[in-house]
């Protein structure tokens, strides 16, 4: 379970670089304590990803590295129940920003971003040099970026395979970012420990999911739960069709 949000977030690094290409070329419980008093681990994490999941909002900070992988891929997104959506990702020195505002996704990437998200096709270097500062936009229904922007599309990974959740243990009650959170842990045959966080007032939300000793470690955090997502349209100034950039290229 955290294993997959991590590994979503981790995916949206290669989403985005797919998106430039393509549009530019068409078990027991632990220790006891009030929180939670009487439920099972397995239980609470259940309530956990359903608390989670609906939410009306969430940011999605997140920080994974893949076996062999040359650096870590960092996310963070704040996406909403209506698609509205305002996101970052980097890996060394490639950038992207990422905002939905309506049925449209649109992608700024740095200098670095879209020389590796084109790297050997024709025209590369022009066509990376007509795209800075600008905001490259998606069509609806484009399947490169198809739920890049979609809370629940990001959320589902948590909760794909129930299984993950199965056999975890209650651990101590520590704090996330200021918030106090019951420790849930389940170490998997395969010698990867999985980590969640769930927040013990108010609604049992997950406050971070940790993969240890696996194929893609890696942390992600879940903050403002519910706060509202503003996003603006990109002004038309900034904004590039692919198409177009790339025939000019």
């Amino acid at each position: 379970m955290a294993a997959r949000i991590l590994r979503k977030n981790a995916g949206l690094a290669a989403a985005l670089v797919c998106a430039g290409a393509t549009a530019l070329t068409g078990c027991g419980d632990g220790d006891s304590d009030e929180a939670f008093a009487g439920q099972s681990a397995d239980a609470i994490a259940a309530e956990a990803v359903k608390a989670t999941r609906d939410a009306d909002s969430v940011r999605i900070t997140g920080t994974s590295r893949a076996q062999g992988a040359p650096a870590a891929v960092k996310t963070e997104f704040q996406v909403d129940e209506k698609d509205n959506c305002l996101g970052t990702l980097s890996m060394n020195d490639a950038k992207a920003d990422v905002r939905q505002a309506g049925q449209n996704v649109y992608v700024r990437g740095n200098e670095r971003f879209w020389q590796n998200a084109l790297q050997g096709r024709p025209g590369t270097d022009t066509v990376v040099d007509r795209l800075q500062g600008k905001w490259v936009k998606s069509e609806p229904g484009d399947k490169s970026t198809q739920g890049m922007c979609d809370k629940q599309a990001l959320l589902a990974a948590m909760d794909s395979d129930k299984s993950e959740r199965d056999g975890m243990r209650r651990g101590a009650v520590t704090e996330v970012d200021g918030e106090d959170a019951l420790t849930l842990t389940k170490q998997q045959a395969d010698g990867e420990k999985l980590t969640l966080y769930v927040a013990t007032e108010g609604d049992p939300y997950i406050l971070k999911a940790v993969s240890e000793g696996g194929e893609q470690p890696g942390e992600t955090l879940f903050s403002d739960y519910n706060e509202k997502v503003e996003v603006e349209q990109p002004p038309a100034g900034e904004v590039v069709d692919p198409k177009t950039v790339a025939a000019n290229g």
